[in-house]
């Protein structure tokens, strides 16, 4: 791949002998180059128009008071590059750090809670360009037969009496989903991915990065997304309530989406349980994957079977 990258460096001004340094692999691949972040994308996931409406929306942030996000790059090609079937795309690099789980999360997730109530405001009055289009996350493109990211039925150590547990689980989950609807106030653009990997502190300052997942979902689902990887940590009542003070300083969240914040937890670790047996090779799934996870997952389902997560409810 870094061949590959060496050939599109001159399409961004960079002479092909800059050092190339991989920062992770995840969906995508991700490169510092020089003054630049790349990244490749992976075959088959994600179409040239789709690229071009998450920069779109990016570049239509950049500037939003209270809101700080990466900056795309244009190269002699556009915002996309296009070498050997592959699409490229460049960002301005990021000052600071990853948000970790060791951190203090609740000193940063009421100032995510107003950078999530930013976005959402921002997107339910953008006007979109001609051609936008994005994935939609909903009940069908997350637990149907055909999922963007897998199906959880190809959990690492998934056994028979595993299988029976998720599947009722995700029974009651669906219909619960069904019901909240995808009406303009319950659903929208969104980031879909605001998980601690994709938060930058600096300072003060906490950085949004990575929309490279921006869909069609549920507004509360960026809250759940927020919680990948830690659903089970004891601190997870306080940082949804601290998220909910922040978000709702900004823009108003219904009781309803108030409710339905557990079951949205609960669809994102099902989503991600999918997640790492399909993308194995990932930096996330060889850290974070494997039967231990699956059992943390089956150990939520049977929780949301018994009591809805009720100890979620902000």
């Amino acid at each position: 791949m870094s061949d590959l990258l060496r050939r599109a460096l001159p399409v961004y001004g960079l002479p092909e002998d800059t050092p190339l340094s991989l920062l992770n692999r995840s969906e995508n691949e991700t490169w510092r180059a020089g003054d630049l972040i790349l990244r490749l994308h992976r075959q088959g996931y994600h179409t040239r128009p789709e690229i071009a409406s998450e920069l779109a929306w990016l570049t239509a942030l950049q500037d939003l008071p209270g809101l700080t996000t990466t900056r795309p790059v244009p190269g002699a090609q556009g915002l996309v590059t296009g070498i050997e079937g592959r699409h490229i795309v460049a960002f301005a690099p990021i000052e600071g750090q990853e948000l970790q789980p060791g951190d203090d999360l609740a000193r940063w997730f009421a100032p995510l809670g107003e950078i999530t109530a930013r976005l959402h405001l921002h997107a339910r009055h953008w006007a979109k360009p001609n051609g936008f289009t994005r994935k939609r996350w909903d009940v069908e493109t997350i637990l149907g037969p055909q999922p963007h990211w897998g199906h959880w039925r190809q959990a690492q150590g998934l056994d028979p009496q595993g299988v029976t547990l998720l599947a009722r689980a995700a029974d009651t989950l669906a219909a619960q989903l069904h019901a909240y609807g995808t009406g303009p106030e319950t659903f929208g653009l969104i980031h879909a991915d605001l998980r601690l990997a994709n938060l930058m502190v600096d300072g003060d300052t906490l950085t949004a990065i990575d929309f490279d997942d921006c869909g069609f979902g549920w507004w509360a689902y960026d809250l759940a997304s927020a919680l990948s990887f830690i659903e089970t940590d004891p601190r997870l009542p306080d940082l949804i309530a601290t998220w909910v003070q922040g978000y709702s300083r900004i823009a108003p969240l219904r009781p309803r989406d108030r409710a339905m914040i557990p079951s949205l937890i609960f669809l994102r670790r099902v989503l991600l349980t999918a997640w790492l047996s399909t993308r194995a090779d990932s930096d996330t799934a060889l850290a974070l994957g494997g039967p231990a996870y699956t059992q943390g997952t089956l150990d939520l389902a049977d929780r949301y079977l018994s009591d809805g997560l009720a100890a979620f409810l902000p």
